[in-house]
């Protein structure tokens, strides 16, 4: 038997925190399908020296700092006492560890179980972050000494989560950049398919503790000149960050019918690979990107033209969104016509590029337009796509206005992909069924 095709991996809770003040799925949905962006302003209370930093890209000669993101607004709201957590500890806690605690418990509620009731069980958590620059120095001495440790630590984003339900599977943080949390997903749809756990946790987290990330990027004039995110657009010329998390809740679906909890979503396959040696170190290969899809597609049993929707990893960089259009155009649009193959989008035209949790808010998206049977608009397209590829004989087309999602077979196939500064490049495909196969169990 084939235990992963017979018994595959599914999707039975989530969690998201997005920009825009954005902690429901609802709310995260309301903002894709009615097509609004979620971007401000710098923010003025994290004692980022924000006009020094702008005035600073000026003097200097680098690109203009772009003054836009795509934040969260409760990333300092926090409750240590629900989770048990010392006030003073708390103040220590990179934000990310009580973003994705929080996050995480999200989406244990939502899949309809007590977080409570999960001590001792064979439980894995898996979660995508970077490092963000958040707290003092650790060889100063302050009051949050002896905390800053486990406070700051990317080990201790998991980690905590485990310490705080009482879990028994493995805890992992995963860096890989921004393929991060599609990374993570995949480590724990292996994880269950060998018992390593029988039920986990993934996804990825980003909260940006400093403006560094801003500094470095105009450095390499790679951010947005007016501050939108044009994933797939001829107007791109750089990326927003953003910040973000999403947690997924996955475990057997046998497990899942018997405990009756509504199924998001079933992982076909997920695969990993690395770009290797390229022009350059951050220099994605459109090698690597095509090799990826078609295994990744040849893992899940799916033929190309079963996809409906491709949630791209789509920056807005002018390097990276050609590169990436050629490798589906070559892969995913192959035999079809732009009208009868995929749907493409990015869901950074509306939140911005989320980093270590884009891949997540991306696979977000794909359960909910599935859900909704509808295709999100892709924002900011502006003067025309991007001419990286001959649109007409791509076989794919950019989603600019919301489209129908017709099921196929009684499912609807999206796939979803992340490639990492690190090199790591990440694909998911996923498949969810027209009608509901299992009750919420709350």
């Amino acid at each position: 038997m084939n235990d992963r095709r017979e018994d595959p991996v599914v999707i039975t809770g989530l969690g998201v925190e997005a920009p825009g003040g954005i902690d429901t799925a609802e709310q995260y949905w309301s903002l894709l399908v009615d097509g609004r962006e979620a971007l401000s302003a710098l923010p003025e209370d994290r004692d980022w020296a924000v006009r020094d930093l702008i005035e600073g890209s000026h003097r200097e000669g680098f690109k203009p700092i772009c003054n836009v993101g795509g934040f969260l607004s409760g990333a300092a709201e926090f409750d240590p006492g629900f989770f048990g957590i010392a006030p003073r500890e708390a103040v220590a806690m990179d934000p990310q560890q009580r973003v994705a605690l929080r996050v995480a418990w999200r989406a244990l509620e939502d899949a309809g179980i007590n977080p409570d009731e999960l001590t001792g069980h064979n439980v894995g958590v898996y979660l995508g972050a970077s490092v963000t620059g958040y707290g003092p120095d650790m060889a100063q001495f302050s009051a949050h000494s002896g905390h800053l440790l486990p406070g700051t630590a990317l080990s201790v984003i998991s980690g905590r989560i485990a310490y705080t339900l009482g879990l028994a599977g493995p805890a992992l943080t995963v860096d890989t950049s921004c393929s991060s949390a599609l990374s993570a997903l995949h480590l724990a749809v292996q994880a269950i398919r060998t018992g390593d756990a029988d039920m986990a946790l993934a996804g990825g987290v980003c909260v940006m503790g400093s403006p560094g990330f801003f500094v470095e990027f105009s450095k390499q004039h790679a951010l947005s000149d007016d501050g939108h995110c044009r994933p797939y657009s001829a107007a791109a010329t750089g990326t927003v960050w953003a910040e973000g998390a999403g947690v997924f809740v996955l475990q057997r679906k046998s497990s899942a019918l018997r405990e009756r909890r509504h199924i998001y979503g079933e992982i076909l396959a997920s695969r990993l690979n690395q770009d290797g040696h390229t022009a350059g170190l951050l220099t994605p290969s459109e090698q690597a990107q095509q090799r990826l899809f078609r295994h990744t597609l040849a893992d899940a049993g799916v033929h190309p033209g079963q996809v409906g929707m491709i949630e791209g990893h789509g920056t807005g960089t002018k390097v990276g969104d050609p590169v990436e259009l050629r490798s589906l155009s070559s892969v995913y649009g192959a035999e079809k016509t732009p009208e009868a193959g995929p749907r493409l989008g990015s869901v950074k035209s509306n939140i911005g590029h989320t980093q270590a949790a884009a891949g997540a808010l991306g696979l977000t998206k794909v359960l909910l337009a599935a859900e909704y049977q509808t295709i999100p608009p892709t924002l900011h397209v502006g003067d025309g796509r991007h001419d990286g590829i001959d649109w007409d004989a791509s076989g794919i087309s950019l989603a600019e206005i919301s489209t129908a999602w017709p099921a196929s077979d009684g499912r609807r196939i999206g796939s979803v992909s992340a490639f990492g500064m690190s090199g790591t490049n990440a694909h998911v495909i996923v498949s969810v069924a027209e009608s509901a196969e299992a009750v919420p169990a709350c």
